[in-house]
C-alpha cells in the first residue's frame, strides 16, 4: 500500500480491522515513526536538523519557520500536515493515523495529545479502529496539557485553555476550556489602526 492510498482511506474514515492490509500499514508506519522520533528525542539537533527530521517523519515539506522542543511522539507521522510559523512545545503526542492538519501561526503547549482513532465499542471487535481527523485552523493557541479527541475542528483564532479535553469542535475566535471543553469567552479581534 502506498502512502497516498493510506491517506485517502484515512480521510474517508475507513473502518480498520485487526489483521487487515490497512492494519499492517499502521504497524509499518509506526516502526518508521519510532526510528525518527527516537533520533529527534535522544540527541541535540539544530532548528534546521529538526525541520529535516520532521520532513522525513511526515513525508511532507516542513516550512523553515517551524519550531519544536523535543521530546515529540507520534505513532504514524505520515498523516500530519503542518503550516507555516507553527511551534510545538515539549512532550506532545500525536496519534495521527486519522489525519492531523495544523494551520499557520499555531502554538501547541506542553504535553498536548491529539488523537484521531477510536476503538470499536463491541468488546469482541475492540482491536478494530475508526479514524476521524483533527483540524486546527490558523492563529490557534492550545494551552499545556490538553487532549483533543478524534473528529474535532478548532477554527481560526481559537484558544484552548490549559488542561482542557476537547470533545467537540470549537468556533473561531473563542476561548474554550474545561473537561469537557466549553466556550467561555468570545475573542474580539483588534482592528488595524
Amino acid at each position: 500500500m502506498k502512502i497516498d492510498e493510506f491517506r485517502a482511506l484515512m480521510a474517508k474514515g475507513t473502518y480498520i480491522e485487526t489483521g487487515s492490509e490497512l492494519f499492517a500499514m499502521f504497524h509499518k508506519l509506526s516502526q518508521e515513526a519510532i526510528k525518527i522520533t527516537t533520533e529527534i528525542n535522544n540527541k541535540y539537533h539544530t532548528k534546521e536538523e529538526i525541520i529535516e527530521l520532521m520532513t522525513k517523519l511526515t513525508g511532507r515539506k516542513i516550512d523553515k519557520t517551524f519550531g519544536l522542543f523535543p521530546p515529540f511522539y507520534t505513532d504514524c507521522g505520515k498523516n500530519i500536515k503542518i503550516g507555516k510559523n507553527v511551534f510545538i512545545n515539549s512532550c506532545c503526542r500525536f496519534q495521527d493515523q486519522g489525519g492531523i492538519e495544523i494551520g499557520d501561526n499555531v502554538l501547541i503547549g506542553h504535553n498536548t495529545t491529539i488523537a484521531t482513532l477510536n476503538h470499536d465499542f463491541n468488546p469482541q471487535k475492540r482491536g478494530n479502529l475508526t479514524p476521524a481527523g483533527v483540524k486546527i485552523g490558523n492563529n490557534v493557541w492550545i494551552g499545556a496539557d490538553c487532549t483533543i479527541l478524534p473528529g474535532v475542528e478548532i477554527k481560526d483564532g481559537a484558544i484552548i485553555g490549559a488542561g482542557s479535553v476537547v470533545t467537540k469542535s470549537v468556533a473561531e475566535n473563542t476561548i474554550a476550556a474545561g473537561n469537557p471543553a466549553r466556550v467561555i469567552k468570545k475573542i474580539q479581534a483588534e482592528k488595524n489602526v
